[in-house]
């Protein structure tokens, strides 16, 4: 099944799908507000995310909060690091890491 990225005004959604329509209706289940921006059929079937590129270091492993609070704000990171913030008492760095590294497993 091929993989599909999808770009909104707020995310990049990443999806497995037949077709481009079942990836654009893919979004619309998750995200009903918002409107693609772009669709792209990926080359491969996977998605690779550089661990480097987002600042985190070491092991990671998930966390139960970060995945909450991605969940909340419907996958806005913003969003997702307040709630995290808010949840745990982490300062921004901390609450950064955690809710960067737990998107990169695939909350």
């Amino acid at each position: 099944m091929p993989l599909f990225e999808i770009e909104t005004n707020a995310h990049i959604v990443i999806t497995w799908a037949d077709t481009e329509a079942a990836a654009t209706e893919n979004l619309r289940r998750s995200y009903p507000d918002e409107e693609p921006v772009r669709v792209t059929r990926r080359p491969r079937d996977t998605w690779v995310i550089s661990k480097s590129a987002l600042g985190i270091t070491g092991p990671t492993d998930p966390c139960a909060a970060a995945r909450d609070a991605l969940h909340k704000a419907q996958g806005d990171k913003v969003h997702a690091i307040r709630l995290y913030m808010h949840q745990t008492g982490a300062d921004l760095e901390g609450a950064r890491k955690a809710i960067e590294s737990n998107m990169v497993m695939g909350w």
